[in-house]
């Protein structure tokens, strides 16, 4: 007989459900960040990929991991963060060059 009932299956996954939300939230809090170094950037006539910066990134999350999540998955996890934040910053830039331009046509 196990040592575990279904009932902790479905707490387990009450948890896992709650720090979804959690991440969720830090997720969004990060990405209007994001978009606001994207108005900075575009502002200042500065690239939107900086590899210096990304490794900076890389090394912050990898020095202070404590696990139990490997190394390299925290890397490729960042690197996926890191690609969606770039393009909301391309996508945002995007919108506000169209903005601005459309009423200097026609």
């Amino acid at each position: 007989m196990s040592e575990y009932r279904i009932e902790d299956l479905a707490r387990c996954r009450e948890r896992i459900d709650a720090v979804d939300l959690r991440l969720l939230e830090l997720l969004n809090q990060r990405t209007a960040i994001v978009e606001e170094i994207g108005r900075i950037k575009q502002s200042l006539t500065l690239p939107i990929y900086e590899p210096r910066r990304e490794d900076q990134v890389f090394a912050n999350v990898l020095n202070n991991n404590h696990g139990p999540l490997p190394g390299e998955a925290v890397k490729r996890l960042f690197e996926r963060i890191i690609d969606e934040m770039r393009n909301v910053q391309k996508l945002k830039m995007l919108e506000r060059n169209a903005d601005g331009n459309s009423g200097t046509q026609g």
